[in-house]
């Protein structure tokens, strides 16, 4: 009777599926964490300043145009709703700042009403002013 001495070799596969499940659990992670900024979607004619810094954390931009029409997140809003629209914004992210881009042209009164509403909701309030070089 003969011995087999041979070694049977066999198939070695990887298995991937671990590895699939945690690429996946890491896109799902960074795509939950993302933090979009909110644009108010109108260019404005900003003042020059020298004493501008950048604004940290900025999360919603507030746009108020030459006619002191006010913008934010693409769309024109009254000066009663921006309240509102900040409470319900900062919910997505407490601690992001807002920024206000004023037009040279825009009508203090408005800019101040607009600056006012803004803090009543808590936020950190910034201005977006073109630093002179």
């Amino acid at each position: 009777m003969a011995i087999n001495t041979k070694k049977k070799q066999e198939d070695v596969d990887i298995d991937m599926t671990p590895m699939l499940d945690i690429v996946f659990i890491m896109l799902i992670f960074f795509i939950v964490t993302t933090v979009f900024v909110k644009q108010a979607g109108v260019e404005v004619n900003k003042v020059s300043g020298n004493t501008a810094s950048p604004c940290e954390n900025a999360y919603v931009f507030i746009a108020i145009d030459d006619k002191s029409r006010i913008h934010m997140d693409k769309s024109e809003v009254q000066p009663s709703e921006i309240k509102s629209k900040l409470d319900s914004l900062r919910v997505e992210n407490p601690e992001g700042a807002v920024v206000i881009q004023a037009d040279q042209e825009a009508r203090a009164g408005v800019v101040l009403d607009v600056l006012d509403q803004a803090r009543k909701t808590g936020a950190k309030v910034c201005n977006a002013i073109n630093p002179e070089s």
